[in-house]
């Protein structure tokens, strides 16, 4: 199945599951709780970020990939940030270039997600997958001048910004993707392909991810985990490929969809 979250044609805030004539079967219940399809399909006005999240987990450069580009190994650990709700934009809706903190290192990070579907602590990476509801995109839209030199490299602020965090357009439940390391992510920046890797690239499985986030720490029931980001980001160019006004950025995976966000100057 897949879930989403939209508006009707009253301006309605409603869930349910995503049909192949581009509908939505109602859902009768939270995502979580099992809801059921109701069998009352109903027009998709617009289009919200899937669940609205409880928690936002960050996994940075997790991609093999990608790091040996950088010159970096593996750490002992993953590496991880979080991002606030303020930063949850919806599929369709522009990222913001900011203009009171002015970026001029703007860049996208298409990412598989992992939505973790029950309360979990201490999960075991053999049991992780049962934490497991489904999976989404997301595109972790980052300010690498904020993250570097001008703070002494702490992310918060380059990751946080508002619209920083677009996600979408739908979950996949775990039950449609038997095997998320098989899936093949791809970003458009304008039409031209910039990022195209296999999920199998990560440098921390899913599991292990699972396994070390709820390591003393609760995860809850909406907790969207973000599993990195692979080779091709815009910093990784020569020259680099900065996101400005006017730009757009597609993400997909064709098991789940395609998150595409517009990029617009900071109003």
């Amino acid at each position: 199945m897949k879930i989403v979250r939209f508006l009707d044609s009253t301006g309605q805030e409603q869930t349910g599951a995503l049909q192949p004539d581009g509908q939505a079967d109602l859902l009768d219940g939270s995502p979580f709780d099992g809801a059921r399809q109701t069998g009352h399909k109903v027009e998709i006005t617009k289009l919200l970020t899937p669940i609205v999240p409880s928690a936002i987990v960050g996994i940075g450069l997790n991609y093999g990939k990608l790091a040996a580009h950088l010159g970096k190994s593996k750490t002992e650990y993953p590496i991880t940030f979080s991002k606030l709700l303020n930063a949850v934009q919806n599929p369709g809706d522009p990222i913001e270039h900011p203009k009171t903190l002015v970026s001029t290192q703007l860049d996208y990070e298409g990412e598989l997600v992992v939505v973790i579907g029950k309360r979990c602590k201490d999960v075991s990476a053999a049991e992780a997958f049962d934490a497991v509801f489904g999976y989404t995109l997301v595109n972790d839209v980052t300010a690498k001048d904020w993250q570097t030199d001008k703070v002494g490299g702490q992310w918060f602020k380059a990751k946080n910004f508002d619209t920083f965090c677009p996600f979408g357009p739908c979950i996949a439940t775990k039950d449609e993707i038997a095997d998320p390391s098989l899936l093949q992510l791809t970003t458009k920046l304008n039409g031209e392909i910039v990022q195209d890797e296999s999920v199998s690239d990560l440098l921390f499985s899913i599991p292990e991810i699972i396994e070390y986030l709820s390591a003393s720490m609760t995860l809850e029931p909406g907790t969207i985990i973000l599993t990195g980001s692979p080779l091709g980001v815009g910093s990784s160019y020569d020259p680099p490929k900065y996101l400005k006004p006017g730009d757009e950025v597609r993400v997909s995976i064709p098991e789940i969809g395609e998150l595409v966000n517009p990029v617009i100057a900071q109003p």
